[in-house]
Parts: structure tokens; C-alpha cells; sequence
């Protein structure tokens, strides 16, 4: 179930061989999100489902080989609010090594307003940026 609060993701995804689209999208949601190779003492300390992604949707690429969309879903109590640089880095820091795939591309993203509204933006505009740099 995906909800209006939530930041959707939608992922190209070419799976290594014998690996299901399903496993891939399931994985890409979950090493993307609260999902590890090691355990972590503070697991038991929180419910994880309550911050974990969740691939709701697959579908294949038309015309490419092995290749699909996994659309994930993310809660907004995984991200820190006013936080672009947290949030990039949840979604596309670590996942993209993963070794369960052969290729990943970020295709899409949808930020919920509530959470968009919480960004404070540069505190000037784009000429001051250009006057500093120098660059027209």
C-alpha cells in the first residue's frame, strides 16, 4: 500500500543472471532503506517495517532484454526532514553496488509536498550565485 506521504522511487533494474525481477526490487528496497549485510545491536531496539522501503510494482522494460522498472516506496519517518543530502544519500548511496544487480539507474522520484516544504532553499537567488562564481 503506497501512501500520499510517502517518497516514491522508480528504479531501472537489470538483475544478475538467475536472479527473479522480484528478488531484485525486493533487495534494491530494502539495502536502500533499512536493510543490511551485518547486524546492527540497535535492530532490536525499533520496529523496521515501520522505516523500510517497499517494492509495490514491477514491471519489464518493453524492448529490453532483462531489463524493469521496480517502483519502491519510502516512509518519510526514514528521512530527515529539510534534508536533500540525507535523503539522496538513503536512496542512492549504497544500493548501487549491490551485488545482486547488474545495472541501476534512478529513473523518477516523487517527493511529497509536506516533505518538499520543509527544504529551506538557497537563502538567494541564482544571481548572486553567478556574481560570486563570476559566471553569466
Amino acid at each position: 500500500e503506497v501512501k500520499d506521504t510517502d517518497i516514491l522511487a522508480a528504479f531501472r533494474v537489470t538483475p544478475q543472471p538467475g536472479v527473479p525481477p522480484e528478488e531484485a526490487g525486493a533487495a534494491v528496497a530494502a539495502e536502500s532503506s533499512t536493510g543490511t549485510w551485518t547486524t546492527v545491536w540497535t535492530d532490536g531496539l525499533t520496529s523496521l517495517d515501520r522505516y523500510k522501503g517497499r517494492c509495490y510494482h514491477i514491471e519489464a522494460v518493453v524492448g529490453e532484454e532483462n531489463q524493469y522498472i521496480a517502483y519502491v516506496a519510502y516512509p518519510l519517518d526514514l528521512f530527515e526532514e529539510g534534508s536533500v543530502t540525507n535523503m539522496f544519500t538513503s536512496i542512492v548511496g549504497n544500493v548501487f553496488g549491490f551485488k545482486a544487480l547488474r545495472a541501476l539507474r534512478l529513473e523518477d522520484l516523487r517527493i511529497p509536498t509536506s516533505y518538499s516544504k520543509t527544504f529551506q532553499g538557497p537563502p538567494h537567488g541564482i544571481q548572486v550565485e553567478r556574481d560570486k562564481l563570476n559566471k553569466y
